[in-house]
């Protein structure tokens, strides 16, 4: 496995791409913060330093990246980007859809295990796998004691939904033409 330079012009060079203005500081945003960002943030954040910057120049080299093993790539419904190569498990947070690394010595053993478990009964060459957690982070955690929510009791009323616009409108237009 080869090592990662921590300065952003250094582990371009050593995987031997061009030093690009967009490249290099997409790679610095993305080394700069610890959440898991979307390319659309990255774009947002990048733009503040080069104006002239696209969304698919920005996701082009974020795609490059992956492929460079600089950056990683968390798959789900949107994706989102990593500078943390060494964290491969996640929790996602069921409240806020934040994205936490879990620290990869804890669950290690336990994968290991699983891995060997999963080849032997079927056969399967596994080559590396990923764990995905789901829960609270601790921000929403503490929001949720700080405001508890009402028990609801078999009297108390369902909560209140509002029909879309074009549902609204469509039984509007029904009832005008039954009178």
């Amino acid at each position: 496995m080869r090592t990662i330079p921590k300065n952003s012009e250094a582990a371009l060079r050593a995987c031997g791409l061009r030093l690009t203005g967009p490249r290099r500081v997409g790679l610095e945003v993305l080394r700069g913060t610890e959440s898991h960002p979307s390319a659309e943030w990255v774009h947002r954040v990048v733009r503040r330093r080069l104006p002239r910057v696209s969304l698919g120049t920005v996701d082009r080299n974020l795609r490059l990246l992956v492929a460079e093993g600089l950056v990683a790539e968390t798959q789900g419904p949107h994706a989102c980007f990593d500078a943390n190569v060494t964290a491969p498990h996640h929790l996602t947070c069921v409240c806020c859809g934040r994205i936490l690394d879990v620290d990869g010595p804890l669950a290690e053993p336990h994968s290991e295990a699983l891995r060997g478990r999963i080849s032997a009964r079927t056969g399967l060459t596994i080559t590396h796998q990923r764990i995905e957690f789901f829960g609270r982070c601790p921000q929403c955690q503490s929001a949720k004691a700080a405001r508890p929510a009402a028990p609801r009791t078999l009297n108390s009323p369902a909560p209140l939904r509002r029909r879309p616009r074009w549902q609204a409108r469509a039984s509007r237009a029904a009832r005008a033409t039954r009178t």
